[in-house]
């Protein structure tokens, strides 16, 4: 009997101690919406794109390569990634990045310098989130068919749009430095 409760305590605090280290899609948004938004205003890409590609990519940060790598956004890299799952060594063709926060910098570097992705910002507003989806989609970020539905339906589910809003004063946020968002 002892030994069973004992197990059953074990098992309970072992699954409890698990759910814990899970991002949710809302502490995901509220650990990195400040960071999306800064940027968003220093590139012009919508911060609702940045968090939603970001949170679709990346399981709200609890997959792999963004545990391991953080990885946000499944971008792939010219050389191998190596991290530990397991105990077992994993070698992997996805970018690692030292901090959360360059993976996003990274994100926005792509869209705003690769060619096949930079006509976007000129053609678009920070409020076109739709528009913005088609075009990544169409510029062949994603192979899935689905990615662009997938992506608005988190926007649409978060209202992830409300922090595109123009209302703010954006000399605020081109000036403020970039802080360190929390892993």
């Amino acid at each position: 009997m002892k030994k069973t409760l004992l197990l059953t305590l074990l098992v309970v605090t072992t699954f409890a101690a698990s759910a814990q280290e899970k991002n949710t899609s809302q502490s995901y948004i509220e650990k990195f919406k400040d960071n999306a938004i800064a940027i968003m205003h220093q590139s012009g890409i919508p911060a609702s794109i940045i968090l939603g590609i970001a949170m679709h990519e990346s399981a709200n940060g609890n997959s792999a390569i963004a545990k391991n790598l953080n990885n946000q956004f499944g971008m792939k890299g010219g050389t191998t990634s190596v991290y530990y799952k397991n105990k077992k060594k994993v070698r992997s063709a996805y970018k690692a990045y030292d901090s959360v926060l360059d993976s996003f910098n990274d994100f926005a570097r792509i869209m705003t310098e690769k060619k096949k992705f930079s006509h976007l910002a000129e053609e678009l507003t920070t409020t076109d989130y739709v528009g913005w989806v088609k075009g990544i989609q169409r510029s062949g970020y994603a192979s899935s068919k689905k990615w662009g539905s997938q992506v608005l339906a988190l926007i649409n589910k978060y209202n992830l749009n409300a922090f595109d809003s123009n209302k703010s004063d954006s000399t605020e946020f081109a000036q403020a430095p970039m802080v360190k968002a929390k892993q």
